[in-house]
């Protein structure tokens, strides 16, 4: 007997003028029996023709939608995604928040877990849910391919298990993303040959529309049908490359009750704010006594650098009931529009920021516990900033001072290697690769978030940090006003940790761990770093591997802003990382 999901997801499959059954049909029935299955996936990496803006491009896709088709499983479901690389690209896919619990060579970044997917060639992703449900996602771990290879990867409670909330009437994934006429590919190597700031994308998206803000998109806006009385599940993800985002619906107060594929304490909000690589999902609760209604969405940047950025709205709309002639972007002028549009914080509001961060907490009960560490083995302290490189000879370089933009934790730089560091690792064959010598603190320490130091250059190489298995990690990650002070978004790959403190200013060793919530801090895998201020988090390095640690502004990424973080292997079998699949790419 097999039972249907749409009860459970209604999907609207995001379609770029091309069939949605590849993607749509794997959702539609799961065994009643089931207590952990396959799924099976098939990527097809082709280019498809989409148009935004009034600009027709050839886009990389996944099965030619953008966005990609949506990844359905239950907690301990077995997935299998196989990936055909049909372009001239390199490709690889992360499956971002997955744990990857014995199965490293499944995370996806190029060149860390897996050389890419060259054209003509496939991989197969097989790793196992375990211990996980809620909103996750997948996209491109290479160059900025992702501004158009990304999906939602949702993750159902195992059968029967109900949510630590109301069950929603229908559950709807909100993609937040960004537009290039130009192709995002060109747009970074650019950036990075002049070593300027890259250009600004032309617009935001939701679920891959632009809206009626943006310049012919109005019949390009999402739209979101309720019915009076109805509670909806929403699956927020920020896939914008380069852009924390305000969220707000108009006359709408919203519940958070998960961030991350987490669950949280749930709390009322009329206003959200999400990093590129969080996810939040929130409940909807459409009002009772209104029919036939429409009110907006919108989304805009939060933002305190001193670089450029896209700071313009993106508008979506919530429709009650069914109108006739249902209503379209194109039934309102952008002075109306704008009138009717929630109120969002400014784009440098910090206050907010830090208001809204302090207010996720874990369930912290019996049967979702905050197994938090309470004492920890090793200390990391790690600065994440902006920086800068010299130009090369006989070059004129548009970044500070003539010099190229670069970003740095502990100044240190990273370089891309040319083989990835897991299969350097697991053959002992590190020797010209990488190094394990990343400085567990700053080499030259200096008032952080002061006046910055003379000097900006970073230091560029290829380091870890290794730790053993099963060891308590605390990472206090110290943001810096090198070249402006902005809001970084951290994640590691490979784990979830305990957001155990945060504040403005240099972080305090004396004083501020103290201060420190080891009750019930909120579990994530994606992290803000305040502006000027910093964020402690802790976890049991119990996943052997070598797991990508970067800030998720993809631009940072380029510019060096990552590190690898090593975890040995323990003594038990289950304990160590598994040989390599006989598929894994070669570079």
């Amino acid at each position: 007997m097999a039972v249907s999901l749409y009860s459970l997801l209604s999907p609207t499959c995001f379609l770029a003028g091309v069939s949605f059954v590849m993607s749509c049909l794997v959702v539609l029935a799961i065994p009643a029996s089931a207590a952990g299955i396959t799924k099976h996936y098939t990527f097809e990496i082709r280019l498809q023709n989409v148009t935004r803006l009034c600009h027709t491009k050839s886009v990389v896709t996944v099965n030619g939608e953008f966005p990609g088709p949506r990844i359905v499983a239950r907690e301990g479901d077995n997935v299998q995604v196989k990936v055909v690389n049909h372009v001239s690209n390199n490709i690889s896919i992360h499956w971002h928040g997955v744990r990857q619990l014995q199965s490293g060579w499944a995370d996806g970044p190029s060149y860390i877990t897996q050389c890419p997917i060259q054209t003509g060639q496939s991989y197969l992703y097989n790793f196992t849910i375990t211990g996980q449900r809620g909103t996750l996602w997948w996209h491109a771990h290479i160059t900025w391919l992702r501004a158009s290879v990304y999906g939602p990867f949702i993750i159902l409670p195992k059968k029967n298990v109900p949510y630590p909330f109301p069950k929603p009437h229908k559950e709807v994934p909100i993609l937040f993303g960004e537009w290039w006429n130009a192709d995002p590919v060109a747009v970074v190597n650019q950036a990075l040959q002049t070593g300027a700031g890259p250009n600004v994308s032309d617009s935001y998206t939701i679920n891959g529309l632009p809206g009626p803000l943006y310049n012919c998109s109005a019949n390009e806006t999402f739209k979101l049908k309720v019915k009076p009385g109805k509670t909806y599940l929403l699956r927020l993800i920020n896939a914008a490359l380069n852009d924390d985002l305000f969220f707000s619906i108009a006359n709408h107060t919203l519940t958070v009750v998960e961030a991350d594929a987490t669950y949280v304490k749930p709390f009322r909000t009329d206003i959200l704010l999400i990093a590129p690589g969080q996810t939040i999902n929130v409940l909807l609760e459409a009002k009772h006594h209104l029919a036939n209604s429409t009110y907006f969405m919108a989304a805009r940047p939060y933002f305190t650098g001193q670089g450029t950025i896209d700071n313009s709205t993106i508008a979506g709309i919530l429709e009650y009931g069914n109108p006739t002639g249902s209503v379209s972007g194109s039934s309102f002028t952008n002075s109306s529009i704008t009138s009717l549009l929630p109120a969002l914080p400014p784009i440098n509001g910090t206050s907010f920021f830090a208001n809204f961060t302090r207010k996720f907490r874990s369930l912290a009960n019996a049967q979702f516990p905050a197994n938090v560490p309470k004492t920890v083995d090793k200390h990391f302290f790690f600065t994440v900033g902006l920086g800068s490189k010299p130009c090369p000879k006989n070059q004129t370089c548009q970044g500070p001072n003539g010099s190229k933009f670069a970003a740095s934790m502990n100044n240190i730089s990273f370089n891309l290697p040319t083989t990835a560091l897991l299969q350097s690792y697991f053959f002992g064959k590190s020797n010209g690769v990488y190094t394990t010598d990343f400085p567990s603190v700053p080499l030259k320490p200096f008032n952080y978030t002061g006046t910055p130091p003379n000097s900006t250059f970073v230091v560029n190489g290829t380091k870890a940090v290794v730790v053993k298995f099963n060891s308590s990690i605390e990472v206090v990650l110290q943001g810096t006003s090198i070249l402006g002070a902005e809001s970084h978004p951290l994640h590691i790959h490979g784990y979830n940790f305990y957001v155990v403190g945060q504040g403005f200013g240099n972080f305090d060793p004396e004083n501020d761990p103290a201060k420190y919530n080891l009750v019930d801090p909120v579990e994530r895998n994606t992290v803000a770093v305040p502006p000027n201020g910093w964020v402690a988090v802790r976890f049991l390095a119990d996943n052997p591997g070598v797991w990508f640690f970067h800030c998720h502004f993809d631009v940072h990424l380029s510019w060096g802003l990552e590190m690898a973080l090593i975890v040995l292997d323990g003594k038990l079998p289950n304990q160590k990382l598994p040989p390599p699949p006989s598929d894994l790419p070669k570079c």
